[in-house]
Protein backbone atom coordinates (compact mmCIF):
# COMPACT_ATOMS: atom_id res chain seq x y z
CA UNK A 1 0.00 0.00 0.00
CA UNK A 2 1.26 3.48 -0.92
CA UNK A 3 2.58 5.70 1.87
CA UNK A 4 1.76 8.84 -0.16
CA UNK A 5 -1.99 9.32 -0.51
CA UNK A 6 -3.29 10.99 -3.65
CA UNK A 7 -5.42 13.96 -2.60
CA UNK A 8 -8.55 14.44 -4.70
CA UNK A 9 -10.88 17.43 -4.56
CA UNK A 10 -14.50 16.86 -5.53
CA UNK A 11 -17.01 19.69 -5.86
CA UNK A 12 -20.76 19.46 -5.45
CA UNK A 13 -20.19 16.80 -2.83
CA UNK A 14 -23.76 16.62 -1.50
CA UNK A 15 -25.25 16.10 -4.97
CA UNK A 16 -26.44 12.91 -6.63
CA UNK A 17 -23.41 12.40 -8.88
CA UNK A 18 -21.01 12.72 -5.95
CA UNK A 19 -23.13 10.40 -3.84
CA UNK A 20 -22.24 7.76 -6.42
CA UNK A 21 -18.69 9.00 -7.03
CA UNK A 22 -17.16 9.57 -3.60
CA UNK A 23 -17.54 6.02 -2.34
CA UNK A 24 -15.93 4.61 -5.46
CA UNK A 25 -12.94 6.93 -5.07
CA UNK A 26 -12.59 5.91 -1.44
CA UNK A 27 -12.91 2.23 -2.35
CA UNK A 28 -9.93 2.37 -4.73
CA UNK A 29 -11.82 2.33 -8.03
CA UNK A 30 -10.02 5.45 -9.23
CA UNK A 31 -6.34 4.80 -8.55
CA UNK A 32 -6.24 1.12 -7.65
CA UNK A 33 -6.53 -1.19 -4.71
CA UNK A 34 -3.08 -0.38 -3.31
CA UNK A 35 -3.19 3.43 -3.51
CA UNK A 36 -4.30 5.44 -0.49
CA UNK A 37 -6.47 8.50 -1.12
CA UNK A 38 -7.48 11.64 0.74
CA UNK A 39 -10.63 13.48 -0.32
CA UNK A 40 -11.36 17.20 -0.10
CA UNK A 41 -15.04 17.97 -0.70
CA UNK A 42 -16.37 21.41 -1.63
CA UNK A 43 -20.01 22.44 -1.30
CA UNK A 44 -22.00 25.64 -1.11
CA UNK A 45 -22.76 26.80 2.42
CA UNK A 46 -26.48 25.82 2.46
CA UNK A 47 -25.56 22.21 1.59
CA UNK A 48 -22.87 21.74 4.24
CA UNK A 49 -25.19 19.92 6.63
CA UNK A 50 -26.08 17.38 3.94
CA UNK A 51 -22.38 17.05 3.17
CA UNK A 52 -21.73 16.21 6.80
CA UNK A 53 -24.08 13.28 6.36
CA UNK A 54 -22.19 12.11 3.28
CA UNK A 55 -18.94 12.26 5.24
CA UNK A 56 -20.50 10.30 8.09
CA UNK A 57 -21.35 7.54 5.63
CA UNK A 58 -17.83 7.59 4.21
CA UNK A 59 -16.53 7.17 7.74
CA UNK A 60 -18.96 4.33 8.41
CA UNK A 61 -17.74 2.42 5.35
CA UNK A 62 -14.30 2.11 7.02
CA UNK A 63 -12.50 2.19 3.68
CA UNK A 64 -8.93 0.93 4.22
CA UNK A 65 -7.55 3.27 1.55
CA UNK A 66 -9.22 6.49 2.77
CA UNK A 67 -6.79 8.44 4.96
CA UNK A 68 -8.47 11.84 5.30
CA UNK A 69 -11.67 13.76 4.54
CA UNK A 70 -11.79 17.56 4.39
CA UNK A 71 -15.17 19.29 4.12
CA UNK A 72 -15.36 22.97 3.21
CA UNK A 73 -17.39 25.71 1.59
CA UNK A 74 -14.19 27.66 0.91
CA UNK A 75 -12.40 26.92 -2.40
CA UNK A 76 -8.99 27.87 -0.98
CA UNK A 77 -9.41 25.15 1.64
CA UNK A 78 -10.93 22.54 -0.64
CA UNK A 79 -8.17 22.80 -3.27
CA UNK A 80 -5.26 22.88 -0.84
CA UNK A 81 -2.47 20.49 -1.88
CA UNK A 82 -4.67 18.48 -4.24
CA UNK A 83 -3.30 16.27 -7.02
CA UNK A 84 -6.60 15.84 -8.84
CA UNK A 85 -9.75 17.96 -9.01
CA UNK A 86 -13.03 16.49 -10.22
CA UNK A 87 -15.35 19.45 -10.68
CA UNK A 88 -18.89 18.15 -10.54
CA UNK A 89 -20.69 21.08 -8.95
CA UNK A 90 -22.29 23.60 -11.30
CA UNK A 91 -25.56 25.45 -11.66
CA UNK A 92 -28.03 23.17 -13.51
CA UNK A 93 -30.02 24.36 -16.47
CA UNK A 94 -33.50 25.41 -15.48
CA UNK A 95 -36.75 25.31 -17.47
CA UNK A 96 -36.66 27.70 -20.40
CA UNK A 97 -33.05 28.67 -19.74
CA UNK A 98 -30.92 29.27 -22.81
CA UNK A 99 -27.51 27.64 -22.98
CA UNK A 100 -25.84 31.07 -23.12
CA UNK A 101 -27.59 32.02 -19.85
CA UNK A 102 -26.30 28.86 -18.20
CA UNK A 103 -22.77 29.62 -19.36
CA UNK A 104 -22.93 33.13 -17.92
CA UNK A 105 -24.25 31.85 -14.57
CA UNK A 106 -21.55 29.21 -14.25
CA UNK A 107 -18.77 31.53 -15.39
CA UNK A 108 -18.05 33.14 -11.99
CA UNK A 109 -18.10 29.72 -10.27
CA UNK A 110 -15.33 28.40 -12.49
CA UNK A 111 -13.45 31.68 -12.40
CA UNK A 112 -13.06 31.41 -8.63
CA UNK A 113 -12.38 27.69 -8.90
CA UNK A 114 -9.54 28.26 -11.34
CA UNK A 115 -7.99 30.91 -9.12
CA UNK A 116 -8.20 28.69 -6.04
CA UNK A 117 -6.62 25.77 -7.89
CA UNK A 118 -3.88 28.04 -9.19
CA UNK A 119 -3.07 29.35 -5.72
CA UNK A 120 -3.45 26.21 -3.61
CA UNK A 121 -3.14 22.95 -5.55
CA UNK A 122 -0.07 20.73 -5.71
CA UNK A 123 2.32 21.32 -8.59
CA UNK A 124 1.17 18.17 -10.40
CA UNK A 125 -2.55 18.95 -10.23
CA UNK A 126 -4.88 17.80 -12.99
CA UNK A 127 -8.46 18.96 -13.41
CA UNK A 128 -11.45 17.09 -14.85
CA UNK A 129 -14.60 19.17 -15.32
CA UNK A 130 -17.85 17.23 -15.19
CA UNK A 131 -20.32 20.03 -14.41
CA UNK A 132 -22.00 21.37 -17.54
CA UNK A 133 -21.41 23.07 -19.86
CA UNK A 134 -18.18 21.22 -19.10
CA UNK A 135 -16.08 22.22 -22.13
CA UNK A 136 -16.51 25.94 -21.58
CA UNK A 137 -16.43 25.62 -17.79
CA UNK A 138 -13.04 23.92 -18.20
CA UNK A 139 -11.91 26.73 -20.49
CA UNK A 140 -12.82 29.34 -17.88
CA UNK A 141 -11.07 27.40 -15.15
CA UNK A 142 -7.95 26.97 -17.30
CA UNK A 143 -7.67 30.68 -18.09
CA UNK A 144 -7.99 31.56 -14.42
CA UNK A 145 -5.18 29.23 -13.39
CA UNK A 146 -2.28 30.68 -15.41
CA UNK A 147 0.41 28.87 -13.41
CA UNK A 148 -1.03 25.44 -14.21
CA UNK A 149 -0.10 24.01 -17.64
CA UNK A 150 -3.05 24.17 -20.01
CA UNK A 151 -2.84 20.48 -20.86
CA UNK A 152 -3.82 19.70 -17.26
CA UNK A 153 -7.42 20.87 -17.85
CA UNK A 154 -9.89 18.30 -19.17
CA UNK A 155 -13.63 18.09 -19.76
CA UNK A 156 -15.57 14.86 -19.64
CA UNK A 157 -17.01 13.32 -22.78
CA UNK A 158 -16.52 9.78 -21.47
CA UNK A 159 -20.20 9.45 -20.57
CA UNK A 160 -21.04 10.14 -24.22
CA UNK A 161 -18.44 7.57 -25.31
CA UNK A 162 -19.89 4.97 -22.95
CA UNK A 163 -23.39 5.69 -24.20
CA UNK A 164 -22.27 5.33 -27.80
CA UNK A 165 -20.44 2.07 -27.12
CA UNK A 166 -23.56 0.59 -25.57
CA UNK A 167 -25.77 1.65 -28.47
CA UNK A 168 -23.41 0.03 -30.97
CA UNK A 169 -23.13 -3.14 -28.90
CA UNK A 170 -26.91 -3.47 -28.59
CA UNK A 171 -27.44 -2.74 -32.28
CA UNK A 172 -25.03 -5.48 -33.37
CA UNK A 173 -25.68 -8.06 -30.66
CA UNK A 174 -22.16 -7.68 -29.28
CA UNK A 175 -20.85 -6.44 -25.91
CA UNK A 176 -19.15 -3.18 -25.03
CA UNK A 177 -15.88 -5.13 -24.78
CA UNK A 178 -16.10 -5.65 -28.55
CA UNK A 179 -16.32 -1.90 -29.27
CA UNK A 180 -12.94 -0.20 -29.72
CA UNK A 181 -11.90 3.39 -30.44
CA UNK A 182 -15.35 4.92 -30.02
CA UNK A 183 -14.56 8.63 -30.17
CA UNK A 184 -16.78 11.54 -29.26
CA UNK A 185 -15.58 14.71 -30.99
CA UNK A 186 -16.36 18.29 -30.04
CA UNK A 187 -18.64 19.68 -27.38
CA UNK A 188 -20.53 17.84 -24.67
CA UNK A 189 -23.84 19.01 -26.10
CA UNK A 190 -26.27 17.95 -28.79
CA UNK A 191 -23.64 18.99 -31.38
CA UNK A 192 -21.25 16.29 -30.18
CA UNK A 193 -20.07 13.93 -32.92
CA UNK A 194 -20.03 10.16 -32.30
CA UNK A 195 -17.43 8.94 -34.80
CA UNK A 196 -18.89 5.96 -36.66
CA UNK A 197 -16.10 5.89 -39.25
CA UNK A 198 -13.16 4.94 -37.01
CA UNK A 199 -14.83 2.66 -34.45
CA UNK A 200 -14.61 -1.11 -34.69
CA UNK A 201 -16.93 -3.79 -33.35
CA UNK A 202 -15.44 -7.24 -32.82
CA UNK A 203 -12.64 -6.26 -35.17
CA UNK A 204 -14.90 -5.04 -37.97
CA UNK A 205 -15.66 -1.45 -38.99
CA UNK A 206 -18.98 -0.25 -37.61
CA UNK A 207 -19.92 0.89 -41.10
CA UNK A 208 -19.77 -2.77 -42.23
CA UNK A 209 -22.13 -3.90 -39.49
CA UNK A 210 -24.57 -0.98 -39.23
CA UNK A 211 -26.62 0.88 -41.78
CA UNK A 212 -25.06 4.26 -42.59
CA UNK A 213 -28.40 6.05 -42.32
CA UNK A 214 -28.81 4.69 -38.78
CA UNK A 215 -25.28 5.74 -37.85
CA UNK A 216 -25.75 9.26 -39.17
CA UNK A 217 -29.19 9.79 -37.69
CA UNK A 218 -30.72 7.58 -35.00
CA UNK A 219 -27.37 6.59 -33.46
CA UNK A 220 -26.07 10.15 -33.36
CA UNK A 221 -29.24 11.70 -31.97
CA UNK A 222 -29.77 8.93 -29.40
CA UNK A 223 -26.30 9.49 -27.98
CA UNK A 224 -26.58 13.28 -28.10
CA UNK A 225 -29.98 13.37 -26.41
CA UNK A 226 -29.50 10.48 -24.00
CA UNK A 227 -29.26 12.77 -20.99
CA UNK A 228 -32.60 14.38 -21.79
CA UNK A 229 -34.16 10.94 -22.29
CA UNK A 230 -32.98 9.85 -18.84
CA UNK A 231 -34.44 12.98 -17.24
CA UNK A 232 -37.76 12.28 -18.96
CA UNK A 233 -37.79 8.64 -17.83
CA UNK A 234 -36.32 9.00 -14.34
CA UNK A 235 -37.31 12.52 -13.42
CA UNK A 236 -33.68 13.27 -12.54
CA UNK A 237 -30.50 13.75 -14.49
CA UNK A 238 -27.83 11.07 -14.98
CA UNK A 239 -26.01 10.37 -11.72
CA UNK A 240 -24.62 6.84 -11.44
CA UNK A 241 -23.60 6.76 -15.10
CA UNK A 242 -21.98 10.20 -14.86
CA UNK A 243 -20.04 9.14 -11.77
CA UNK A 244 -18.94 5.94 -13.48
CA UNK A 245 -17.80 7.92 -16.52
CA UNK A 246 -15.76 10.26 -14.30
CA UNK A 247 -14.01 7.22 -12.83
CA UNK A 248 -13.37 5.89 -16.34
CA UNK A 249 -12.04 9.27 -17.51
CA UNK A 250 -9.48 9.62 -14.74
CA UNK A 251 -8.47 5.95 -14.99
CA UNK A 252 -7.75 6.52 -18.68
CA UNK A 253 -5.24 9.19 -17.69
CA UNK A 254 -3.48 7.16 -14.99
CA UNK A 255 -3.46 3.83 -16.84
CA UNK A 256 -1.43 3.24 -20.05
CA UNK A 257 -3.72 3.11 -23.07
CA UNK A 258 -3.56 -0.31 -24.77
CA UNK A 259 -1.70 -0.35 -28.08
CA UNK A 260 -3.91 0.67 -30.98
CA UNK A 261 -6.68 2.04 -28.77
CA UNK A 262 -7.84 5.49 -27.72
CA UNK A 263 -10.37 7.18 -25.43
CA UNK A 264 -12.47 10.33 -25.68
CA UNK A 265 -11.43 13.41 -23.72
CA UNK A 266 -12.03 17.10 -24.22
CA UNK A 267 -8.64 18.80 -24.08
CA UNK A 268 -7.06 22.11 -25.02
CA UNK A 269 -6.84 22.35 -28.80
CA UNK A 270 -3.33 23.55 -29.56
CA UNK A 271 -1.79 22.68 -32.90
CA UNK A 272 -3.92 19.56 -33.25
CA UNK A 273 -3.91 17.64 -36.52
CA UNK A 274 -7.64 17.98 -37.24
CA UNK A 275 -7.97 21.70 -37.96
CA UNK A 276 -9.91 22.58 -34.81
CA UNK A 277 -9.33 26.22 -33.74
CA UNK A 278 -6.69 26.65 -31.07
CA UNK A 279 -7.77 27.50 -27.56
CA UNK A 280 -10.97 25.45 -27.44
CA UNK A 281 -11.58 22.60 -25.02
CA UNK A 282 -12.62 20.10 -27.68
CA UNK A 283 -13.05 16.34 -27.47
CA UNK A 284 -10.58 14.20 -29.43
CA UNK A 285 -9.34 10.61 -29.52
CA UNK A 286 -6.55 10.54 -26.95
CA UNK A 287 -3.92 8.21 -25.57
CA UNK A 288 -2.01 8.29 -22.28
CA UNK A 289 1.18 6.70 -21.05
CA UNK A 290 -0.50 6.45 -17.64
CA UNK A 291 1.31 9.33 -15.95
CA UNK A 292 -1.60 11.77 -16.24
CA UNK A 293 -0.51 13.17 -19.60
CA UNK A 294 -2.25 12.75 -22.94
CA UNK A 295 -1.70 13.04 -26.66
CA UNK A 296 -4.18 13.35 -29.50
CA UNK A 297 -4.22 10.30 -31.76
CA UNK A 298 -3.55 11.24 -35.37
CA UNK A 299 -4.70 9.59 -38.57
CA UNK A 300 -8.46 9.41 -38.06
CA UNK A 301 -10.24 10.12 -41.36
CA UNK A 302 -13.75 11.47 -41.76
CA UNK A 303 -16.32 11.56 -44.51
CA UNK A 304 -17.97 14.82 -45.53
CA UNK A 305 -20.89 14.27 -43.16
CA UNK A 306 -18.62 13.91 -40.15
CA UNK A 307 -16.36 16.79 -41.20
CA UNK A 308 -19.36 19.10 -41.31
CA UNK A 309 -20.47 17.98 -37.85
CA UNK A 310 -16.97 18.39 -36.36
CA UNK A 311 -16.85 21.95 -37.67
CA UNK A 312 -20.34 22.72 -36.35
CA UNK A 313 -19.41 21.55 -32.86
CA UNK A 314 -16.24 23.65 -33.01
CA UNK A 315 -18.30 26.68 -34.01
CA UNK A 316 -20.63 26.13 -31.06
CA UNK A 317 -17.61 26.19 -28.75
CA UNK A 318 -16.34 29.37 -30.40
CA UNK A 319 -19.75 30.94 -29.79
CA UNK A 320 -19.70 29.80 -26.15
CA UNK A 321 -16.22 31.26 -25.74
CA UNK A 322 -17.50 34.58 -27.04
CA UNK A 323 -20.19 34.61 -24.35
CA UNK A 324 -17.62 34.42 -21.54
CA UNK A 325 -14.64 36.15 -23.18
CA UNK A 326 -14.52 38.75 -20.38
CA UNK A 327 -13.74 35.91 -17.92
CA UNK A 328 -10.71 34.65 -19.83
CA UNK A 329 -8.31 37.43 -18.89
Amino acid sequence: MSNSPIRVAVTGGAGQICYNLLYRIANGDLFGSDQEVAINILEITPAMQALEGVAMELDDCAFPLLTDIVLSDEPNVAFKDINWAILVGSMPRGPGMERADLIKINGPIFTSTGKAINDNAASDVRVLVVGNPCNTNSLICMHNAPDVPKERFLAMTRLDQNRAMTQLAKKTGKTVNDVKNMTIWGNHSTTQVPDYQNVSIAGQPATDLCDLDWLQNDFRTTVGKRGAAIIEARGKSSAASAASAAIDAVKSMVTPTPAGESFSMAVNSDGNPYGIPEGLIYSFPCRSTGNGDWEIVEGFEHDDFLKEKLDASAQELVDERDVIKDLLG
